[in-house]
């Protein structure tokens, strides 16, 4: 069965302050996510699933249909507020939906392949498509899912400190755990650091991080909303709670359903946390351009 690429495109962008997801970086005005598409198609996948909000359906459509038809299949699947709540009342005073896991979820009877899901707004890079692809027509199981791995020096902004999930694994390459390691940012004298309370801890180049890449068999859906169920029980009341993707993925090991492996990408990851980091994802991909990696327009 053909894998899919799920995206991630329901975030509001609250950081950055407008909707990065379809700002123009390319030479012709392509997105981070037309990068992602075309890496995707090259790499086997025929399927694309955007997680978006309803209210901005016709605009999205309008900007992606007209340039994939013909190239790759493509569905949307909404994600709401009160999807998945059952019958109980959302507080007056949650404004956003319930996170990554829930937007997951949502894709509940539109995805019954396997799937990779990755964020609108992150480049990822040739090698990481074609490795998700790989795994995903030969060694995804039920009880075998998998995490895209980049070396941290590999995925630092410029403009000030990142939030990074570090990833723990056993001698088997598989993934024990995520530690999300807050303001990690290189020093004057070159060393990456985190600060944790009034320290400041080093990290080595190479130490693997998870930047939301992930490689699913279809049961994590129906995971999700067990879990999801088990989440809102204890969080409904929350404003700021969220449910997210990885934590979902580590309750799948925890609960002892599987593994996942931890597949290591050299590519260099670059995504948009600060204003600033927008001229510097131009100039990137500007250069990739100049290389010969893609062509001046991606769909020409």
């Amino acid at each position: 069965m053909n894998p899919t690429l799920v995206i991630l495109a329901a975030g509001m962008a609250s950081r950055y302050g407008s909707m990065k997801q379809i700002q123009s970086f390319g030479p012709s005005g392509e997105t981070i996510m037309d990068y992602s598409i075309y890496d995707a198609i090259d790499a086997g996948f025929k399927k694309v699933v955007f997680i978006i909000r309803e209210d901005f359906a016709d605009n999205f459509k309008a900007i992606f249909e007209p340039k994939l038809k013909g190239r790759v299949e493509t569905d949307y699947v909404y994600q709401k507020l009160d999807a998945f709540v059952g019958n109980r009342t959302v507080p007056a005073d949650r404004a956003k939906p319930w996170g990554t896991g829930q937007a997951v979820l949502c894709c509940k009877g539109a995805v019954n392949e396997p799937f990779a899901v990755i964020n609108a707004d992150d480049f990822y890079g040739k090698d990481a498509f074609v490795k998700a692809y790989q795994f995903l027509t030969t060694k995804v199981a039920d009880d075998k899912y998998a995490v895209i791995g980049y070396e941290l020096a590999n995925t630092l902004s410029e403009n000030g400190s990142v939030s990074r999930g570090v990833i723990s694994t056993n001698s088997n390459n598989e993934l024990t755990g995520i530690d999300e390691r807050l303001k990690i940012f290189r020093k004057e004298d070159g060393q990456i650091v985190y600060e944790e309370g009034d320290q400041l801890i080093p990290l080595a180049d190479d130490t693997m991080v998870s930047m939301n890449f992930f490689c699913f068999a279809p049961n994590f859906i129906d995971l999700c909303e067990q879990l999801f169920d088990k989440f809102l029980d204890e969080n409904i009341n929350n404003p700021k709670a969220e449910f997210l993707m990885p934590k979902a993925a580590d309750e799948f090991i925890k609960m002892g359903k599987g593994q996942i492996d931890v597949i290591p990408t050299s590519a260099k990851w670059f995504g948009v946390t600060y204003k600033e980091d927008a001229p510097i994802v131009k100039a990137s991909i500007d250069a990739l351009t100049a290389s010969g990696a893609y062509p001046e327009n991606l769909w020409a």
